[in-house]
């Protein structure tokens, strides 16, 4: 700074020329007329400030304003929902990009940045990706909590898988087949029948006998839907459903509400929005409700009765969960009490356990013992077929 003073002092006696005073210097003639006229003007020659007065491209105050109150009516909601979301309500607006919102919010405090950790997920093994309504359901029952009175919680859902679509979402107070059964009802008769049911292998989806069939997914089968169980302690080949737990309990369980009954009251206003309102990224922004159509398969009041080819053994499953073969009781499983099994013939004193659909395991009739299923059985013929 000193020197640019001397600079502009040596020019301003007019003994020198401002060629030989930049030679002189190191500068050009330029930089060194700049520094006379910022001092004539200013009394200094201090570097000023380089910030524009006027940024064209910045975001519009109202664009600002209407962005902050979208994030405050949903503090939940990323950039990209938030965009997709204000775009449908006002589609004249040109709204910003992703980024641009998401920078918004970060100015004002609305938005907290974390540290993103690589996940390493397993593959699913023999899962069926869901490429139309109805072709798969997802279940399970979130994690219990207690309600502000100290009662027990149990949030069970039910969602479609291609749409994302919830189709029950209740606060029930146990997870007993009983009360479970009873929601599958009221989703079976108000959406109809899925061709499958994912779940994990817990109670009551799972069990831990022959097939891992429970008497939940016996039930199942018996209505034609096939059960589809995750691998155990794999629930990220649920992970669309696990995701949706989480959004579920910060939107509706933190805190509890001070009774079931509240508790209930926030899941139906918290599936209504997410439902028809809420934007879903894997649904390239539009809301499930814009994707999900009930099924044409009617719940049936009565259960069909399970046919099985005519060349195929068929028996009956005792109340102790056995069957007769050659004068010999052959333990399954106490679930299938009372339920007609079939056995296909594959190879010589090689038959195929079969309960509707599922091929639960392969009998070897010289030693009378089951044996795992071959993985190449499940491709045999549907027997409703």
């Amino acid at each position: 700074m000193d020197q640019r003073l001397q600079f502009v002092a040596e020019y301003l006696t007019g003994l020198h020329s401002m060629t030989e005073l930049a030679a002189a210097y190191g500068i050009s003639r330029r930089i060194g007329y700049y520094w006379v006229h910022r001092y004539q003007r200013d009394g200094h020659v201090e570097a000023g400030s380089r910030r524009p007065h006027t940024t064209p491209t910045a975001t519009p105050a109202d664009i600002v304003a209407r962005v902050q109150a979208a994030r405050e009516a949903h503090p939940t909601w990323g950039a990209g929902k938030l965009r997709q979301w204000l775009s449908r309500r006002d589609p004249t607006t040109a709204w910003p990009c992703r980024d641009t919102i998401h920078e918004v919010l970060r100015r004002q405090g609305l938005v907290r940045q974390r540290v993103r950790r690589r996940t390493v997920l397993h593959p699913p093994v023999h899962l069926t990706p869901p490429t139309q309504p109805n072709l798969l359901w997802t279940t399970d029952y979130k994690g219990e909590f207690r309600t502000g009175d100290g009662a027990v919680c149990y949030p069970f859902t039910l969602r479609d898988g291609c749409s994302r679509y919830v189709l029950r979402c209740t606060a029930l107070p146990t997870h007993t087949r009983a009360v479970t059964q009873t929601e599958f009802v009221h989703a079976f008769r108000a959406f109809g029948l899925p061709e499958r049911i994912r779940s994990d292998n817990g109670p009551p989806f799972g069990a831990p006998g022959l097939g891992r069939l429970s008497r939940l997914a016996v039930w199942w089968l018996r209505l034609g839907i096939v059960p589809e169980r995750i691998t155990p302690r794999h629930p990220e080949q649920n992970g669309s459903h696990e995701q949706f737990h989480a959004v579920l309990k910060r939107h509706t369980a933190r805190p509890p509400a001070a009774s079931t009954r509240a508790q209930q009251r926030r899941f139906t206003a918290f599936v209504a929005e997410y439902n028809h309102e809420r934007p879903h990224d894997a649904l390239g922004g539009v809301p499930p409700a814009s994707r999900y159509h009930p099924s044409k398969r009617i719940y049936p009041e009565q259960l069909p009765p399970l046919e099985y080819p005519v060349a195929w053994e068929v028996r009956r499953v005792s109340s102790t969960g056995s069957i007769s073969w050659g004068g010999h009781a052959i333990f399954l499983t106490e679930v299938l009490a009372g339920q007609p099994v079939a056995f296909e013939p594959i190879d010589d004193a090689l038959w195929l356990l079969r309960f509707a659909t599922v091929p639960l395991a392969r009998f070897d009739e010289r030693h009378r013992r089951l044996l795992p299923a071959a993985p190449a059985s499940a491709a045999s013929a549907d027997p409703r077929s």
